[in-house]
């Protein structure tokens, strides 16, 4: 077999090359020549076209994400941040967890299954090049109408992905998020998020250091799976017959995963690796020039040493496969044997491809021919930066002026209740979530349709975590600014009232073409939103990830910044759940109810109707009623935020089947509908108690707990049976 080598294209510099159908551009391909002094190979041209892609470079948002560091406080307890594989944090001076949220959108389109479950293998495997075991996954997931054809596709696919993988390595699933909206049609989004713990001293890193360390590849074969996944999928917008894209979808082995993660905590407990880096989007492209580069240092790998699947594999295929199950491990010569030893203790393959010298360049053969000559800086931290332009969207005045609060109100607000509470997006999840294991490992102590999902840390302190994620597109779409800071306080809460302290932050931002303005404007306005509420709150951004392209030819998706907040228990056995535990408990709300409908879900299940301003949010206020969740004793504690309180009273009641008398304070309908933010229902046995420490929290006392109803004074009574029947039903009804 022939390549593309460096010598040919030294002597050949006006062959035409496809960089367009690679989706550089001009400009960009005539700044690889000049980097390069020539014409780049064709594996060269592969791996500037992917490390340039917008997944990997990041070359439209950066110009905005600075602000997670310009802006946010230093936190002494992050000891890894933003451009890490993932945020770390120490939970007290030996423990540390990492976790980081992710999307693999545009792949779960194209091949729901594989998708969905390579998007849950990757993430795994960021938490696990930072040194942690991986103790549980989430997932935040938002799909087009329930009534299209091509729904119940993509929801049996994605749903069993998700817990087909995650069920087989043997992790639980402990929460997260499922949304229906036709913006979402050609577009689903899968955001998966994973968490581990280490041992402060296991910390890892990517840098490549230590001229002559050995450069091992281990686990799965190379195969042609993947190629072109980060460069063509994710960085490019969708078009008719996108499905057919199947080849650029990686394939996912859940049992090579899991044999992986065992071999590799081996090999960091005896201290046996330099650095690490694991293979997902962009290959071994990206981990061979993310870790030269990361420690200023040159490499030296031999592509016909890395084991292949396909012995017809070309070098820029090789360079380009996003096979799965693979980590890049910088090894001391004196440590190889033993890290091969322990490979094959494991059943996992691991291969000697190269080593680290001196000079500063990558430099990649293939049956020693030289097919990559090039600075990995200029691969993996020199692509282009565009400050793209941003311009309001021009419907945005009209749409903010046709409020909901105006829409004609409902007079049976007994049938109302029924009717939201089985809509798609409020209904019970169980059809989903049962489909996960959530409790495999033992230490799952809080899970769905918990607000946040609780992990045992140490089974000796009983030291725990909480963790939340949230996002709501409607109210980002009507003002991205405030729409991303609801998510971060609606995380940011659900987190609190498990008792947990929030500590950090993950996002994993979802928006349509970075080549739209109006797209780009909606962008900025969210990172500004994020960034402005992580600093009033004191709460760093760990990392995240940007997935742009979410759209459809010209139609984009609702912007929808999804946030992760994770939060810390000192003693899990006393944190607080969710529903009301029995009879003769006094039902509380805490925080103010407005008159706020816009962007609701009663709105948009009742009317179709998407317009106003979101809900306000005060976020000195969310801290203020965290810390009283954390000093009141709560017998339940649960948010409001999608559906009001009527969905709060309704999921509390159904939690353990415990119903109850409430009585309202004003006009009814806006007391069970609006979806003020900063609130939440708590049953407590000592009201007083309560007042004395939620100091001037707004704080009304609504009823009791008990009977086998929940009864509205002078309203109506809907028995737990016939409650149950409308919010348990819809999905298995649907898609069942």
């Amino acid at each position: 077999m022939t390549a593309d080598t460096v010598d040919l294209a030294e002597k050949t510099p006006d062959e035409e090359q496809p960089y367009a159908a690679l989706g550089l551009q001009p400009d960009e391909y005539d700044r690889i020549r000049e980097i390069l002094g020539r014409r780049p190979t064709q594996s060269e041209l592969a791996m500037y076209s992917i490390m340039w892609s917008e997944h990997c470079s990041y070359k439209s948002s950066k110009v905005h994400l600075k602000q997670f560091t310009e802006k946010v406080a230093k936190n002494n307890k992050m000891l890894a941040g933003i451009g890490e594989n993932a945020g770390v944090v120490a939970l007290n001076d030996k423990i540390a967890v990492t976790f980081k949220v992710e999307s693999h959108n545009h792949p779960s389109f194209v091949e729901p299954y594989q998708g969905a479950a390579t998007g849950v293998g990757g993430i795994v495997r960021d938490i696990l090049a930072m040194g942690a075991r991986p103790i549980a996954v989430m997932d935040q997931l938002r799909f087009g109408a329930v009534d299209h054809p091509d729904t119940p596709r993509l929801v049996h696919g994605i749903v069993q992905g998700v817990g087909g993988y995650g069920n087989c390595l043997g992790l639980p699933n402990i929460g997260g998020e499922t949304v229906f909206d036709p913006c979402y049609q050609g577009n689903p989004l899968v955001n998966a998020l994973s968490i581990g713990v280490l041992p402060i001293s296991r910390l890892q890193n990517k840098t490549a250091s230590g001229v002559g360390n050995a450069v091992i590849l281990m686990g799965a074969k190379t195969g042609r799976d993947g190629i072109g996944g980060v460069s063509v999928l994710a960085s490019a917008t969708f078009e008719e017959g996108s499905e057919d894209s199947r080849p650029a979808v990686q394939v996912g082995d859940p049992f090579t995963e899991k044999l992986l993660i065992e071999s590799c905590l081996e090999i960091y407990d005896a201290g046996l690796v330099v650095g690490i880096q694991d293979l997902g989007g962009a290959g071994l492209t990206c981990a061979l020039s993310e870790t030269s580069a990361a420690g200023g240092l040159g490499m030296r790998a031999y592509l016909e040493r890395v084991p292949l699947r396909e012995a017809s594999m070309e070098p820029h295929e090789i360079l380009a496969s996003e096979s799965q199950e693979r980590m890049l491990l910088i090894v001391a010569p004196e440590n190889v044997d033993a890290v091969l030893a322990i490979c094959d203790k494991w059943g996992v393959l691991g291969t000697n491809i190269g080593e680290i010298t001196e000079g500063g360049r990558l430099v990649i053969s293939w049956n020693d021919q030289v097919v990559v000559d090039c600075p990995p800086g200029s691969l993996a931290d020199d692509g282009p930066v565009y400050a793209r332009p941003l311009r309001e969207p021009a419907d945005l005045i009209l749409l903010q002026a046709d409020r909901a609060e105006t829409l004609p109100r409902p007079t049976d607000l007994r049938a109302e209740l029924l009717t939201l509470v089985g809509s798609p997006n409020l209904c019970d999840k169980s059809w989903i979530t049962e489909q996960y294991d959530r409790y495999v490992l033992g230490n799952t102590v809080l899970a769905q349709p918990e607000d946040a999902g609780v992990i045992r840390i140490d089974e000796e302190s009983n030291l725990g975590v909480a963790l939340a994620t949230d996002g709501n597109g409607r109210y980002t779409r009507l003002n991205p600014y405030e729409g991303a800071k609801l998510a971060l306080a609606e995380a940011y809460r659900n987190v609190s009232v498990t008792g947990a302290t929030p500590i950090a932050v993950s996002d994993c931002l979802n928006f349509g073409s970075p080549e739209d303005p109006a797209v780009m404007w909606q962008f900025a306005e969210a990172v500004r939103g994020l960034a402005d509420g992580c600093l009033e709150m004191g709460i760093p951004v760990t990392g995240g990830n940007v997935s742009f392209y979410n759209q459809t030819g010209t139609v984009a998706i609702n912007p929808t910044p999804v946030v992760a907040v994770l939060g810390v228990l000192d003693d899990v056995t006393k944190r607080t759940p969710m529903g009301f535990a029995e009879a003769g408990d006094t039902i509380v709300l805490l925080g103010e109810t407005r008159e706020e409908l816009s962007g609701s879900e009663w709105a948009w299940v009742k009317h179709e109707h998407l317009g106003g301003q979101p809900p306000k949010v005060d976020l000195l206020g969310e801290i203020k009623l965290a810390d009283a969740l954390r000093a009141a004793d709560l017998v339940s504690a649960h948010d409001l935020s999608d559906g009001g309180l009527a969905q709060a009273l309704t999921e509390s009641a159904l939690r353990r089947g415990v119903g109850a008398t409430v009585t309202l304070e004003g006009d009814a309908f806006v007391a069970l509908f609006s979806e003020s933010a900063g609130r939440v229902l708590v049953t407590v046995k000592d009201v007083e108690a309560l007042r004395a420490v939620v100091g001037d929290i707004p704080l009304t006392v609504l009823g009791t707990t008990g009977g086998e109803s929940l009864k509205i004074e002078g309203q109506f009574e809907i028995p737990l049976t016939e409650l149950a029947e409308a919010h348990q039903g819809t999905l298995a009804r649907l898609f069942g």
